[in-house]
């Protein structure tokens, strides 16, 4: 058990529960002897897969909408024939 700093709030143990050395903090400073990653090194795309990740992404984007308007559409055929007769 460690022993409690006499400046410590009450309840207060000294333990880190969360590191808060999170890049994009104003406080944050590069650890340099922080382990990376080396399973997954960075390589850059190429064309084709850049295409690819694209059209996947706007069929996504597109299936979404589709299915809002289609909702919507919906909705207003269920207000005029239905709900205001």
């Amino acid at each position: 058990m460690k022993t409690r700093k006499p400046d410590m709030p009450e309840g207060d143990d000294g333990r880190t529960i969360v590191r808060m050395n999170v890049e994009g903090m104003p406080w944050y400073s590069p650890e340099p002897d922080a382990p990376r990653d080396e399973a997954a090194p960075d390589v850059p795309l190429t064309r084709e897969e850049s295409r690819f990740f694209t059209w996947g992404a706007l069929k996504a984007a597109l299936l979404v909408v589709g299915v809002m308007c289609l909702g919507i559409v919906l909705f207003v055929l269920f207000c005029q024939l239905v709900w205001f007769r």
